[in-house]
């Protein structure tokens, strides 16, 4: 890897250490595009963290909007935007798949809630999902295409994973991802669950949230058949899904106050088992 490329990874080593040892498990003369992929998807979906107001964060979506808009461009002097396009010329990648995923983290800048599973998988697939299916466009590309579904499914599972992780930082912001209609059914809204009084009702959603990703997770494992060797790396990351449903379901309301991110040591263990066996 050049400097440039050795630059970006110790990015992504800092914004996102899980998709960087993916990226590490990954074959040598594939990483620099998956560490500039992986890269530009931590940049957008951290926008929250780093921007506090609503606007300025859409400008910095905007910023990237614009960069993808002109191909040819060199990435106005940004190293990760260079990268990323030189990424997107060498594999052609579908830009307008980067241009959704970036108008899904617009829905982050809000405190909008999730209306029902459709809108929650909806996001996923936008997000997680496309970011597996560019991935394995990067890794394998002929043989992308058959594991889409698989991608799909995954990308869900992932991304709920993702949001019970995030549930303390969530609550303290009002930013509920739960569907509305799964809260309705466990007897809470957006405001009792905020106040996190009813630790019962709170555990029963936490509960179903839980069961909507492992059915996701199911089926992703349903279509592992279609997953070529080559485009599993895209897939590792999935495997940090499950542990997380059982410390979640075992923590019950517990979750909305105490950070439950299972040790780096276990993940990381937990990706590299992955990858010899080729099971998320």
């Amino acid at each position: 890897m050049q400097q440039p490329d050795l630059q970006i990874l110790a990015t992504l080593r800092e914004t996102d250490r899980d998709r960087y040892l993916a990226c590490l498990l990954s074959p040598p003369e594939k990483r620099h595009s998956l560490a500039a992929l992986y890269a530009f998807y931590a940049e957008i979906a951290r926008v929250r963290d780093v921007i506090h107001e609503p606007l300025p964060g859409e400008i910095r979506l905007q910023w990237w909007r614009d960069i993808l808009a002109n191909e040819q461009s060199d990435g106005a002097g940004h190293p990760l935007a260079g990268a990323l396009l030189r990424c997107i010329r060498e594999h052609r990648l579908p830009v307008a798949v980067l241009q959704n995923m970036i108008d899904a983290r617009i829905f982050d800048l809000y405190d909008d809630p999730m209306q029902d599973r459709s809108a929650l998988e909806g996001y996923a697939g936008e997000t997680a999902s496309a970011l597996i299916q560019l991935s394995s466009l990067i890794l394998d590309p002929e043989k992308a295409p058959n594991s889409a579904e698989a991608a799909g499914h995954a990308g869900v599972a992932q991304t709920i994973a993702g949001l019970l992780l995030l549930l303390p930082i969530h609550s303290r912001r009002g930013q509920v991802y739960l569907p509305a209609e799964l809260l309705s059914a466990t007897g809470l809204d957006r405001e009792t669950w905020l106040a996190g009084r009813d630790a019962d009702a709170i555990g029963r959603a936490i509960r179903a949230f839980c069961g909507l990703g492992r059915d996701h997770l199911a089926e992703a494992r349903k279509g592992a058949k279609s997953i070529s060797a080559r485009n599993f790396s895209a897939f590792i990351p999935v495997a940090l899904a499950e542990p997380v449903f059982d410390r979640a379901e075992a923590a019950g309301a517990q979750i909305l106050r105490h950070p439950m991110q299972p040790p780096q040591w276990q993940r990381q263990w937990r990706m590299w088992r992955a990858s010899r066996r080729r099971q998320f």
